[in-house]
Parts: structure tokens; sequence; C-alpha cells
């Protein structure tokens, strides 16, 4: 059965998500038995859903970190942020992409409005 988890929005930050073609009602992360997918407008990660190794809850970003899709700078992780407030860390067993840049992911963070939901889900 399929689980949908639409992204919590933060308004002030839409200047960073609404260029990337980012939509209420339809962007968000899907899950399945067989399939993981997020999607950020034009941006689309999937992968299987045996491929998800973890999932964890993190917050308090600071706006710039958070807001939009963006490439970390620390690891080769990805962010698909909407707000500054919550989300989720998911790690893969295998990298993903890449999406963004040149190099795969090893992990995508969500501001989905249910990240406690989520996080269970995958975890």
């Amino acid at each position: 059965m399929e689980r949908f988890f639409p992204y919590e929005f933060d308004e002030r930050l839409r200047l960073f998500w609404w260029p990337f073609g980012v939509r209420s009602a339809k962007d968000g992360v899907r899950v399945d038995d067989e399939q993981f997918e997020a999607t950020f407008g034009r941006l689309r990660l999937r992968t299987a859903r045996a491929n998800v190794a973890g999932a964890h809850v993190t917050g308090d970003y600071r706006w710039w970190t958070a807001a939009g899709a963006r490439l970390s700078f620390a690891d080769d992780g990805l962010t698909f942020g909407t707000n500054a407030r919550t989300g989720v860390c998911v790690h893969f067993a295998r990298r993903v992409g890449p999406v963004l840049g040149v190099r795969p992911h090893s992990a995508l963070t969500v501001t989905v409005a249910d990240p406690d939901g989520l996080a269970e889900l995958l975890g």
C-alpha cells in the first residue's frame, strides 16, 4: 500500500523552493513495498524500498541550509527543503542518483509534514 508524505511549507522560504516547480499538492515522498520516491518539482529521487537503510528525524535547521534543493557541503547528501523546522534524513545502502551535481547521494533530507510517521515507516 502506498503512503504519501507531503512537504510542510514555510511561505517565507518560497523563493528557494518555488523556482524548482514545487507545488504543495503533488510534491513529497511516496513509499510502498517496492519503491521510495521523493519529488521536488522537476527533481526526483527514486530507489528500491529495499535500498533504504534507515531514517531519523532532524530539525531546527538554519534557513539557508534548509530551503530549496541543495547538496551538503560535508558529504554527498541531498536536501529537498521547504521549511527550517523539521525533516527526515533518509539513508541509502547504495548511493542514488545523482539528482544534483555529479556524485550519487548516500542520504536525502526531506521536510515533510509528518516527519515522525515517515521515520517510523522507514526505520
